[in-house]
């Protein structure tokens, strides 16, 4: 398993129960399929660099996690087609266990 870091930006017309929702099923999509979750951080309501399908705000989620290269390209795929999350970035950190 390797370490990665993902930031979401979530739509800004969700309430803060249906973020907490879209990032728990983020968590158990990771957790589903053998990976943790080791750090979450809500940075909460922001306003955007640019306009974001002509949103100008949005809500903007860190987590770092530990998962196999083939669940994190499914992770990538699923949260492409997401409804809420605006944009997101997944990226592999160099805290990676020795194999």
């Amino acid at each position: 398993m390797r370490s990665y870091e993902l930031m979401m930006v979530i739509s800004p017309e969700l309430a803060e129960e249906e973020v907490s929702a879209t990032v728990e099923r983020v968590q158990r999509f990771i957790s589903e399929r053998g990976g943790e979750v080791t750090k979450l951080d809500h940075w909460g309501r922001r306003r955007l660099a640019y306009p974001i399908k002509r949103f100008t705000e949005g809500h903007y989620v860190l987590a770092q996690f530990r998962l196999d290269g083939s669940a994190v390209r499914e992770l990538n795929r699923s949260l492409e087609v997401s409804e809420p999350v605006l944009r997101h970035l997944v990226v592999r950190t160099d805290e990676d266990e020795e194999e």
